[in-house]
C-alpha cells in the first residue's frame, strides 16, 4: 500500500524528540516574556511622561491551509485551521504564522531575529502521531525600498540544527479595498535538512544531496468594511532535483493555499491616538475541572479529584478601544501560568499569547464581558489535559489553541470607594483545546483541558 511508509513514519516519531521540546519551551518564554517586558517599559514610560496609550497595528483572523502532499500517499491533499495573530510594535510583531523581534534598525533595512512555523504535509490520519508541524528559528535581513518591495536574506535552522537558507523579493501594492502582496523566493536546503524532511532519512536510510527551490506566492486581503477583512494566498513550490528523486517523494510542484477572514485596523480611517482603555495586571487563581466549556456555562461542573491547580499573571497592552465602532477594548495579552504539583502531576509551567476583547455593561455598575483567542505552550501536559487525551486515544500535544471567557464586576462602583476604580473582581475559564482535530500545528485533537478560576485586574 502507499501508506505503509509514512505509517513506518508514525512509528519511528523522527520529528518529536526531547531536544526538540526543551527547545520549544525556551521559544515560548522568550517571546511571552520579551512581549512583556516591552510592553511594560512603554506602560511605565507613558505613566512618567503622563502620556496616554495610542491605537497599534493589530489583527486577528482565521484561515483555512489546504495544501498538497509531495510523498507517494493515496491522500493528495490536506488541510488545516490555522487561527493567526497579527501585531506591529517598535520591536516585536507578530505575522500570522511567524514572529520575532527587531534587532537593529537603521534607515531603509532592519535586522530580525524570527520564528516561524512550517507546516508538514502529511496525511490527516496520521498527524497526531507524528505531530511534525514545527517552528524554525533563523535571522533575517530586511531591505525596505522606495516602491514598497523588500528585499529578504535569510539564515534559518530547525530545532535539529539542519540548516536552510531563503531569499526573496516582496511587493506591497493597493487599489482601492484590494491589497495584493506578491513574493518570489529561493530556499537553499542543506543536505540534512534536504535528507531529513523530504527523503526522510530517518524512516527510508535514503541520504540526499543539498538542493535549491522555488516559491511563487501570491498574498490578497480585501477590506470589506470597517475592521473586517477577507483574506486569502495561492502560493506553489518546485522542489530541487535531488529531493524530487528522493524514494517517497511523488510530485515535483506543491502547491498550497490559504483562506478566511481577519480583523484588522480600519485602512479608511486614521489611528486613534488617545485610547480610553489602559494596560491591566491580572492575578488569578484557578481549579481543574474534567467537565467541557458547555457544561461549565450551564453550571454543571464537575470538580477534579485530584484537585490540580493553577495561578496565573497577565499583563495587557491596549490595542484598540473600538472595534465596528463598538467599544471593545482590545488587547495584546501575554501570560504566565504555573500549574502547582499534585499527587498525579508535578508543577508545570505555560505560556500564553493572545488577544483579548472586554465589552463593559454600565449598568447598574460597570462589569465586563471578555473573551482570548491565542496560543499556549505547556513545559509539560498537565494530569487534566493528559487523561482525557489517553482516553480518547490521542497523543498530547504542548502546543494549543488558548481560549479565556471571563465576566468581571468593578470593585470602585460596588462599593463607591474612588482608589478601588481601577480595580475589577472576576472569574473566568482557562481553556486550551485543539478545535475539533481540525488543526495539523496543535496535533490533530479533540478535547483539551479547562480551569475555573477566579483573578483581580488592575488597569493603570
Amino acid at each position: 500500500m502507499k501508506y505503509s511508509k509514512i505509517a513506518i513514519l508514525v512509528n519511528t516519531n523522527f520529528i518529536l524528540t526531547s531536544q526538540w521540546k526543551v527547545k520549544m519551551r525556551l521559544i515560548y518564554v522568550v517571546l511571552v516574556f520579551g512581549f512583556t517586558f516591552i510592553a511594560a517599559c512603554g506602560a511605565e514610560e507613558a505613566q512618567s511622561n503622563k502620556q496616554v496609550f495610542q491605537e497599534q497595528t493589530w489583527g486577528i483572523g482565521v484561515l483555512v491551509r489546504n495544501a498538497e502532499i509531495p510523498f507517494d500517499t493515496e491522500a493528495d491533499n490536506v488541510t488545516s485551521f490555522v487561527p493567526m495573530m497579527f501585531y506591529q510594535g517598535e520591536t516585536f510583531f507578530i505575522r500570522g504564522t511567524e514572529g520575532g523581534a527587531h534587532l537593529y534598525q537603521q534607515d531603509d533595512w532592519t535586522v530580525n531575529a524570527m520564528a516561524r512555523m512550517r507546516f508538514f504535509d502529511i496525511p490527516a490520519e496520521f498527524q497526531n502521531q507524528v505531530q511534525g508541524d514545527t517552528i524554525d528559528l533563523g535571522i533575517q535581513w530586511r531591505k525596505t525600498a522606495k516602491d514598497h518591495s523588500f528585499i529578504d536574506i535569510e539564515l534559518f535552522s530547525d530545532l535539529e540544527g539542519n540548516p536552510y537558507g531563503n531569499v526573496s523579493k516582496s511587493w506591497y501594492f493597493q487599489y482601492n479595498s484590494w491589497e495584493f502582496m506578491p513574493k518570489i523566493s529561493a530556499r537553499y536546503k542543506g543536505a540534512s535538512f534536504n535528507s531529513r524532511y523530504f527523503a526522510l532519512e530517518d524512516m527510508t536510510d535514503q541520504s540526499i544531496g543539498a538542493g535549491v527551490d522555488l516559491n511563487f506566492n501570491l498574498e490578497t486581503r480585501y477590506h470589506v468594511a470597517s475592521n473586517f477583512y477577507l483574506l486569502g494566498s495561492i502560493g506553489a513550490t518546485v522542489l530541487d532535483s535531488n529531493a524530487y528523486e528522493a524514494e517517497v517523494v511523488d510530485h515535483r510542484w506543491q502547491g498550497e493555499a490559504f483562506l478566511g477572514f481577519a480583523f484588522f485596523n480600519d485602512i479608511s480611517k486614521a489611528k486613534n491616538t488617545n485610547l480610553k482603555n489602559h494596560g491591566y495586571l491580572r492575578v488569578a487563581h484557578g481549579w481543574a475541572t474534567p467537565s467541557n466549556i458547555g457544561d461549565i456555562l450551564a453550571g454543571d461542573t464537575v470538580k477534579d479529584e485530584y484537585n490540580n491547580k493553577l495561578t496565573s499573571l497577565y499583563y495587557g497592552l491596549p490595542l484598540t478601544d473600538e472595534l465596528f465602532s463598538l467599544p471593545l477594548d482590545i488587547y495584546l495579552t501575554t501570560g504566565f501560568v504555573w500549574h502547582w504539583n499534585s499527587e498525579v502531576q508535578d508543577s508545570e509551567q505555560e505560556y500564553v499569547l493572545a488577544i483579548k476583547a472586554y465589552y463593559t455593561i454600565p449598568w447598574p455598575v460597570r462589569w465586563r464581558l471578555g473573551i482570548a483567542e491565542g496560543l499556549s505552550y505547556v513545559s509539560d501536559v498537565t494530569y487534566i489535559e493528559r487523561d482525557e487525551m489517553e482516553r480518547k486515544g490521542y497523543r498530547p500535544s504542548e502546543l494549543m489553541n488558548a481560549i479565556d471567557f471571563s465576566v468581571d464586576i468593578n470593585l470602585g462602583d460596588v462599593f463607591n470607594v474612588r482608589a478601588l476604580k481601577e480595580t475589577w473582581l472576576g472569574y473566568s475559564i482557562h481553556h486550551r483545546s485543539s478545535i475539533f482535530e481540525s488543526a495539523s500545528q496543535f496535533g490533530r485533537i479533540k478535547g483539551g483541558s479547562n480551569y475555573n478560576t477566579v483573578y483581580l485586574q488592575f488597569d493603570f
